[in-house]
């Protein structure tokens, strides 16, 4: 029969697994830091189990991202910085207070009785933003996007938050004109061989490249990552075809390439 497990079972296991006579090695010897790239990777793994849509690998992804919530917990109880209950009154006192729109006294029973168009909730958003940002002491108003966030993820921010101070352009046309030159002027760069002014230059490219999905109403990190599933895709199906065909890619000409990726292409289509 299975027992029906509840978070305090799964905090008294992270307990024991810190356990510092009986629990586990490892989980005994991580700290802060240490498991960070671990909160990084089962973030990335959840987002990839609801993009593949298998509702038992979300379950068992999420699992593993609250199970790092837990380690954390318990890392700062021990280190007694606050306790597990001080993440859930945190968390909810935030969400109460960024949403007086649904909760109008700032109680969590209160319940609102007029409504509220999307341009007054943006704004009311903002605003509480603005003063969250203000009582942490960010001075800059980009001071609060943090800067371990994944580069085109930040720089999806950034644009977005300086949109809102209405400096951006006013539509596409200039943003792909912008794309044209920054890429005449990545050329130039390459033509110098000066590596920091060719990083430079691509950085710019990329950074624009972002802002034109941004205005395609394109999640740039979204439309990467299905690129790179295609291309894996296409590219595994033409070694099979290069196997099948005693061809070695290693010594093939560019034309012989191009009409295996193009084959991979027509066979797989744009999935």
């Amino acid at each position: 029969m299975r027992r029906d497990y509840s978070l305090d079972d799964l905090r008294y296991l992270m307990r024991r697994l810190r356990d510092p006579k009986t629990g586990c090695p490892w989980d005994i010897k991580q700290d802060f830091l240490s498991i960070t790239s671990s909160t990084i990777e089962e973030a990335y793994e959840v987002v990839d189990a609801i993009e593949k849509g298998i509702p038992s690998d979300i379950k068992e992804e999420l699992g593993d991202l609250l199970f790092q919530i837990i380690f954390y917990g318990q890392l700062a109880e021990e280190e007694n910085h606050f306790a597990f209950g001080d993440i859930v009154q945190c968390l909810t006192e935030k969400l109460i207070r960024r949403h007086p729109h649904v909760f109008p006294d700032g109680t969590l029973q209160s319940v609102r009785t007029e409504s509220l168009d999307n341009i007054d909730i943006k704004t009311q958003w903002e605003k509480i933003k603005a003063q969250e940002r203000k009582n942490k002491g960010h001075a800059g108003v980009l001071d609060d996007i943090p800067s371990g966030l994944p580069a085109m993820t930040r720089a999806v921010k950034i644009q977005k938050r300086a949109a809102r101070y209405q400096f951006d352009w006013p539509d596409i046309s200039p943003v792909i004109d912008k794309l044209q030159e920054e890429l005449a002027e990545l050329k130039e760069a390459l033509q110098s061989a000066d590596p920091q002014a060719i990083e430079d230059e691509m950085g710019d490219v990329l950074f624009t490249a972002v802002n034109l999905a941004r205005h395609c109403n394109v999640e740039p990190e979204a439309a990467l990552r299905r690129a790179n599933y295609k291309f894996a895709r296409r590219f595994e199906y033409l070694i099979r075809l290069a196997e099948q065909r005693n061809i070695t890619l290693r010594d093939a000409s560019l034309d012989v390439m191009e009409a295996l990726w193009q084959e991979a292409k027509q066979s797989l289509g744009s999935d």
